[in-house]
């Protein structure tokens, strides 16, 4: 090879470096920042972040044909299998106890939901078509792999931005949440104490429960079944006590492997020629619009039953009806303890935050059902 061919090979990465490039490698570098310095969700940011750089360098085959990127969109994006995988090790993560316990809490993760809706229509009055519109209104539960299961189904073209929203934000509930926790409830209210003498639920009942759920989502909100399926097995296999070393893997090995492959290959579909555009901005500021509708729908609902109980919830419950488990419930019980230190409320909180799990995914599933029905 001559030297003009051998200088032309080695430098015919930086002829097809681009301004946009830069720009992505720079986000892809803060994600890793935010991840290792801040630590916010490092096990989704650190992955997002190093496939968004390599997808932003040029000529390396990784997001073609049979590159590594694009091997694991098709096994596990466009399958939806990362995101089932996920769910199994959430679901054995769970403990449903304080909400069987508690079932009014079920309508705090109705509540909870309310953004999802409220930005669909919004997003279809802006412009966005429906599928695309139903797509941005999921990241409002801040539930990565049913917004990313919805996404793949409704809108793949839009997958990058909506994930990289929906885990981003659950990234940062710390700081996006107590300012509305304290816009939308007074001293008083955050001061409530809730007695918990809890109603004690059975092996059975436990037991029961992920099967019952399977079924009723499967017959009444087919679409939703895959999620709430997998969520429900991860559950099955943490309630029966029998098959620890599945449960084990579930919440261990398989979450973190299909987390890992998750993050590097959303990060992968990051590239400047299909991110940075004024649509994946509005993707950001609606799916913020849903977040922020989401939590405080569910604080107005937890004021409203503060009322009807005689102030004996604490509405900062409300707060925690959103999907992202467990940070929105540890977050609802540390804002009632930065009040009153002796203020406990994390067992409702946690009721109300795996109310809303299933909310989420319920919502997805009646998206999935309906928009398909209209496109």
């Amino acid at each position: 090879m001559e030297l003009s061919q051998l200088g032309a090979e080695l430098v015919k990465g930086l002829a097809h470096f681009t301004a946009g490039n830069a720009l992505m490698i720079l986000v892809g570098a803060t994600l890793i920042a935010l991840a290792i310095i801040k630590e916010y969700e490092p096990v989704l940011l650190l992955p997002i972040g190093f496939g968004c750089i390599l997808a932003n360098i040029p000529l390396t085959g990784m997001t073609e044909g049979l590159g590594i990127f694009s091997v694991l969109y098709e096994a596990g994006i466009r399958t939806e299998l990362f995101p089932l995988l996920i769910f199994i090790g959430v679901g054995a993560m769970i403990d449903f106890s304080p909400l069987l316990a508690q079932p009014q809490m079920v309508l705090l993760g109705a509540a909870g939901q309310f953004g999802i809706f409220g930005t669909l229509i919004l997003a279809t009055l802006l412009g966005f078509p429906l599928n695309q519109a139903a797509s941005i209104g999921v990241i409002g539960a801040i539930d990565g792999p049913t917004a990313i299961f919805v996404a793949t189904k409704l809108a793949p073209e839009m997958l990058a931005p909506i994930a990289v929203a929906a885990y981003s934000y659950m990234s940062l509930i710390p700081i996006i949440q107590p300012p509305i926790m304290r816009l939308l409830t007074t001293r008083e209210e955050r001061r409530i104490r809730m007695a918990y003498a809890p109603r004690p639920v059975s092996r059975t009942a436990l037991l029961l429960f992920p099967v019952v759920i399977t079924l009723i989502t499967g017959l009444l909100v087919p679409d939703a079944t895959p999620l709430i399926s997998m969520l429900m097995l991860g559950n099955l296999l943490r309630e029966s006590g029998v098959v620890d070393r599945l449960r084990k893997a579930a919440e261990n090995e398989i979450i973190n492997i299909a987390t890992l492959f998750l993050g590097l290959t959303i990060g992968s579909t990051m590239n400047a020629s299909s991110f940075l555009n004024w649509k994946t901005l509005g993707v950001l500021a609606l799916g913020l619009l849903a977040f922020v509708l989401d939590t405080a729908a569910g604080l107005l609902f937890g004021k409203l039953m503060s009322v009807l109980s005689g102030r004996r919830i604490n509405p900062l419950i409300g707060a925690a009806g959103i999907s992202a488990f467990p940070m929105a419930g540890r977050l609802a019980a540390r804002m009632a303890q930065e009040e009153d230190f002796e203020n406990f409320i994390l067992m409702h909180a946690m009721g109300a935050n795996t109310a809303g799990q299933l909310g989420s995914v319920m919502a997805g599933g009646v998206l999935l059902a309906l928009v398909s029905g209209l496109i």
